[in-house]
C-alpha cells in the first residue's frame, strides 16, 4: 500500500500548530503499519537551512493554472526513514511567513495541482491513496476527478481528506473560480465549489473525496449540526456513510518528561520531582515560591475558540482561591489587555507570557497541576494529551477531542483522568475548577491516583495509525 500525504506543514520542517504535528508524526506511525507513506509539502523559505541543503532535485516542469504557465520543481529528502517531497516555486513559497497573503488561494491551488502532477516523477512510487489535509490541499480530490480522471495513470488512485478545523475552509471571492481555476462556464464545477457566490476549497473536497475524516469521533458528530458545522453541516451530513472520526495522537518521544531536555528536572511519575519543576518555574516567572499550591496552566492561542470569555468572566473568583495561574499564548489584543490587567493586580499569583515559547511550554507542563481548556469547540486538542503525559490534570469542556480524551473523575471509584463540564457557561467552568482544587488540597492520596490515571493514558499515534490503515485497506478493497 502506497500513500502520499499532501499537507501544508510537517514537523520538523515547518510547524505553526497541530497540523504540523500530524504531518510530521502520523506518517512515521503509519510506516510501522506496513504502509509506504511519503509526504509532500511546499518548499517554504522558512524551512531550516540544514534541511534545505539536503534536498535532492527530482524533476521540474510547467504547471498550467488558469491562464498561468508556472515553473514547478520537485525535490526529495529522506528524514527519519520517511521520504519527503518539496514543491518548489519561489514566487509562491519564498516568503517570510507560511500563510496570510492575499494570493493564498492561488498559492495553494498551484500546490494542489502540482501535487497531482508530481506523482509522474516519483521514482518507484505511484500512490494508491492521496491523503489531503485541510483547505490548503482540498482541491486535490476535486482536481483528480475533474481534470485528471481521463488519464489512465490516475484510474486507481483514491483520495482521503481530513478536516482538522472546519472554521478555516479556504473561502475566496468569485474571481478565483474564473481567473485562477479557469472554470468559467463550468456549471458542474460551480455546484461543487460555489459558496455564497464565491468559492470554498474545503466544500469541494468534502463533496469529492472518496473518504472524509475528522480528528476526533465527537467532532465528526458535532460538525453535522449547525452550531459546529460552520454552514457546511448539510454538505458534511450528506457524506455520512463515508465520514470517519479518528482521534489524533501526540509524539510520545518529544513529550516525555523522563527525557525532555527542556525541563528543570526530569521525572516519570515522581510528584516530588514534578514539584521541583514547579518551584523552579515559580522563581523564573516571579510567582510566590511554594510547593503546596495548585498551579493552573492555560497554554493556548488567545482566541474565542479557546474559551477566554468564560475564563475572564470568572477570573476574579478563580484568583480568590489559593491557587496560581500561568498563561502562555498570544492572540487577540482585547484578551491580552484584559489578562494583563488581572496579572498586574495579582502579581505573585498570576504570570503571563504573550508569545508561544515551546521551551517554556514544556516547563509549564512539567510544573503545572491543573490544565485549563474550556473550549467553545475543539476538533481534537493536543494540549490536554500533552499535559496528561506530564501528569497535569485537565479541566475541560465536553466538546470534540476533549470529550474523547478526558474521562470525568469519579471520586468513589477513583476512575477518570480529569474534570469536565458540559455547557458553555462560565460558572460551570468555575465549579469544575473548584472541584479540582478541592481534590488537590483535601485528597492527596486520591490526587496521586488521579495523576497516575492521566499519566498512563495511551495518546501515541499507534492507535490513530491502526485506524487509518484499516480505512485505507477498506477503501482499496
Amino acid at each position: 500500500m502506497k500513500v502520499l500525504f499532501a499537507v501544508s506543514e510537517a514537523s520538523p520542517f515547518v510547524i505553526t500548530g497541530g497540523l504540523g504535528e500530524v504531518g510530521g508524526s502520523l506518517p512515521v506511525a503509519l510506516s510501522r503499519q506496513k504502509a509506504e507513506v511519503r509526504v509532500i509539502l511546499p518548499k517554504y523559505a522558512t524551512i531550516p537551512q540544514q534541511f534545505l541543503e539536503q534536498t535532492v532535485p527530482v524533476a521540474n516542469w510547467r504547471v498550467q493554472l488558469g491562464w498561468r504557465n508556472l515553473y514547478c520543481g520537485l525535490e526529495e529528502l529522506v528524514y527519519g526513514g520517511v521520504h519527503y517531497y518539496f514543491i518548489d516555486n519561489e514566487f509562491y513559497f519564498k516568503r517570510e511567513q507560511v500563510y496570510g497573503y492575499g494570493d493564498d488561494a492561488e498559492r495553494f491551488a498551484f500546490f494542489s495541482k502540482a501535487v497531482l502532477e508530481s506523482t509522474f516523477y516519483m521514482e518507484d512510487f505511484k500512490p494508491d491513496i492521496i491523503h489531503a489535509h485541510d483547505w490548503h490541499t482540498a482541491l486535490i480530490p476535486y482536481l483528480l476527478k475533474a481534470e485528471f480522471a481521463n488519464n489512465p495513470f490516475y484510474y486507481d488512485v483514491k483520495t482521503v481528506f481530513t478536516i482538522h478545523n472546519l472554521k478555516y475552509q479556504g473561502t475566496f471571492a468569485h474571481f478565483v473560480y474564473d481567473d485562477i481555476l479557469g472554470l468559467s462556464g463550468n456549471a458542474q464545477a460551480w455546484e461543487i465549489i460555489e459558496y455564497y457566490g464565491g468559492v470554498n476549497f474545503m466544500k469541494a473536497a468534502i463533496k469529492t473525496a472518496d473518504r472524509v475524516t475528522t480528528v476526533s469521533p465527537t467532532y465528526m458528530l458535532e460538525i453535522q449540526n449547525a452550531f459546529f458545522g460552520e454552514t457546511l453541516e448539510n454538505v458534511i451530513h450528506e457524506r455520512g456513510d463515508s465520514l470517519y472520526g479518528i482521534l489524533n495522537g501526540i509524539d510520545t518521544e518529544k513529550y516525555d518528561p523522563l527525557n525532555d531536555p527542556n525541563l528543570f528536572v526530569n521525572y516519570r511519575s515522581s510528584l516530588s520531582k514534578k514539584e521541583e519543576n514547579k518551584l523552579y518555574l515559580q522563581e523564573l516567572l516571579n510567582l510566590q515560591v511554594r510547593g503546596n499550591v495548585p498551579l493552573i496552566a492555560f497554554v493556548s492561542r488567545l482566541v474565542p475558540q479557546k474559551g477566554l470569555d468564560l475564563i475572564l468572566h470568572v477570573l476574579n473568583e478563580i484568583l480568590t482561591m489559593d491557587v496560581q495561574l500561568v498563561v502562555l499564548g498570544a492572540g487577540e489584543k482585547h484578551y491580552e489587555d484584559a489578562l494583563a490587567q488581572f496579572a498586574a493586580s495579582n502579581a505573585h499569583k498570576m504570570a503571563i507570557t504573550f508569545s508561544y515559547d515551546e521551551v517554556l511550554a514544556h516547563k509549564i507542563y512539567a510544573a503545572a497541576d491543573i490544565l485549563l481548556m474550556p473550549s467553545l469547540y475543539e476538533p481534537c486538542g493536543l494540549t490536554q494529551m500533552i499535559g496528561m503525559r506530564y501528569g497535569v490534570i485537565p479541566v475541560v469542556r465536553e466538546t470534540g477531542g476533549l470529550k474523547d480524551t478526558v474521562i470525568p473523575y469519579d471520586e468513589n471509584t477513583g476512575e477518570g483522568n480529569g474534570f469536565s463540564f458540559a455547557n458553555y457557561n462560565a460558572h460551570e467552568l468555575l465549579f469544575a475548577l473548584q472541584r479540582a482544587v478541592k481534590e488537590y488540597y483535601d485528597e492527596k492520596l486520591k490526587w496521586k491516583g488521579l495523576v497516575e490515571n492521566a499519566r498512563k493514558g495511551d495518546f501515541s499515534w499507534n492507535k490513530s495509525a491502526e485506524k487509518y490503515f484499516e480505512l485505507y485497506e477498506a477503501l482499496l478493497a
